[in-house]
């Protein structure tokens, strides 16, 4: 647990940006029929496509230069409508100053039935005329595969299949630039060949392809290209996720239970599954894109775990704690082959004393990670998220901040949640988001909020006034005499 004072600090600078109760939507509109200004251009690019996990993370890094004749500060850069649908985590660095935060970024609209749709990156400090920065634009495509073929035998190998274009998006010309492609294994049977002057393109290492170096191209330039690679694990997606986190101060707890809606986005089965041909192959550890079992760290002090799916309980689980970690190991009722889901809840209690700290003030801050979930090598993707903190009855001036990239945050809302014994109800801040990935599991919410004596103490009191006022009925109704009076 990092020290308070980090916690208050990130708190402090972050209000300024999140509303504490409010809507919020990260897109923003334009006029019709807009394009971006031609005032940079892109000196050198270099784009790295990772397929090393059951999603797609693109990483651009690239030197801009500033060619109009006044400071610019929007650098634009474009999507399809249907990349856009499934893009997520967008981030903006300076590549030159580690230390330096994400600059702000957005999805912007101008015109909803064109295909081009646009993320703005706005630079910390305009860009004066002539100048160079050097930006490290990050982000995931989620549902970035298909299987082929679509449909294998239960022993057979899978290979999936990623479309993509060989120069990176850009809504400015480039002057140089290369992409590199990095498979999740060496075995490439098929991609697309390109002949850029003398040289045929890519060329192949292993698992990594690369593409260029490129020339000059204009602004928008595409070539559309593709890669078929062996994926010998399952393609894990969670469709929705409900994450409630409940604190109580009376109980010194903070319940957990989140609610997952899991599928494999793999290669379907060709046949009819066979029990006994899969527990041979499980004798020898065969490679599978079948999902067999699941690891979900958590905190270290985490108790009272359980697994349960439509069903009821599942027994095959594992709970393993001591002073260094907490793991929970879960197996599925049945294997998770391609095109098969499973819901399923899994919650645990762990220590306030480890999540909330107390202010010097006698608020409270609470520090908890967005996502926890399963930690696969094969990783794990999210398509909608619903984390939901239930505070203390009474809990008021609340204020929050999330590190996760604000254009994957679909809305925040701070809302009253009632439940058993409350009076005035629990306050309870809502956040939604979509297009996630695993790889945001070190990203965390933190929370401050301010209670009173009375608000302490106003559960119990009402609790024990209602007790003492049904003993107080019950004793009225014994005095009371029901009988036929003697003339």
């Amino acid at each position: 647990m990092k020290p308070l004072f980090v916690a208050s600090a990130l708190l402090a600078v972050a209000f300024s940006a999140l509303p504490s109760a409010s809507a919020s939507s990260s897109r923003s509109s334009l006029p019709a029929q807009f394009l971006p200004p031609q005032v940079f251009r892109n000196a050198n690019l270099v784009h790295i496509i990772s397929l090393e996990k059951n999603y797609v993370k693109d990483q651009i890094n690239v030197l801009i230069e500033n060619v109009s004749n006044e400071p610019q500060s929007d650098y634009y850069v474009p999507f399809t409508t249907e990349q856009i649908a499934r893009l997520g985590g967008f981030e903006v660095k300076d590549r030159k100053n580690a230390n330096a935060g994400p600059f702000v970024s957005e999805a912007v609209e101008y015109d909803p039935n064109s295909d081009t749709q646009y993320y703005r990156i706005r630079l910390p400090t305009p860009l004066k005329a002539g100048g160079q920065q050097t930006l490290g634009i990050s982000f995931y495509n989620l549902k970035a595969y298909r299987p082929l073929p679509a449909s294998i035998k239960q022993d057979e190998k899978q290979y999936l299949v990623h479309d993509f274009s060989v120069y990176a998006p850009s809504a400015y010309p480039t002057l140089k630039q290369k992409t590199e492609i990095k498979a999740a294994s060496s075995t490439i049977p098929d991609y697309t060949k390109l002949t850029e002057g003398e040289e045929e393109q890519p060329q192949k290492q292993g698992a990594k392809l690369t593409y260029g170096p490129f020339g000059e191209k204009p602004a928008g330039a595409v070539s559309p290209a593709q890669v078929r690679f062996e994926f010998t694990k399952p393609v894990t997606h969670v469709s929705t996720l409900e994450r409630d986190i409940e604190v109580s101060h009376w109980g010194g707890n903070i319940a957990f239970e989140e609610r997952y809606t899991m599928h494999n986005r793999g290669a379907n089965l060709s046949s009819p599954f066979d029990r006994v041909k899969y527990a041979q192959s499980s004798l020898f550890s065969a490679a599978s894109n079948a999902l067999k079992e699941l690891r979900v760290p958590l905190q270290v002090g985490s108790v009272d775990p359980y697994f349960t799916d439509v069903i009821g309980n599942v027994s095959t689980s594992k709970f393993r704690s001591n002073k260094r970690e907490a793991l929970l190991e879960l197996k599925p009722r049945y294997p998770l082959f391609g095109g098969w889901k499973y819901p399923f809840t899994i919650g645990w209690n762990t220590d306030a004393a480890n999540l909330l700290r107390r202010t010097a003030t006698g608020g409270y801050v609470l520090k908890v990670p967005f996502l926890e979930g399963p930690r696969q090598a094969e990783g794990v993707e999210y398509g909608q998220v619903m984390i939901r903190v239930v505070l203390p009855e009474g809990a008021r001036n609340v204020k929050y901040y999330t590190g996760i990239p604000e254009s994957s945050i679909v809305k925040t809302e701070v809302s009253v949640h009632k439940t058993y014994l409350d009076t005035l109800g629990r306050t309870s801040v809502t956040i939604e988001a979509q297009n996630l990935v695993d790889a945001f599991r070190d990203r965390d919410v933190i929370i401050s909020y301010e209670t009173s004596a009375l608000d302490t103490l106003r559960k119990p009191f009402i609790v024990f006034a209602s007790m003492m006022a049904v003993y107080a009925a019950a004793w009225a109704v014994g005095k009371v005499e029901v009988g036929f009076a003697k003339q």
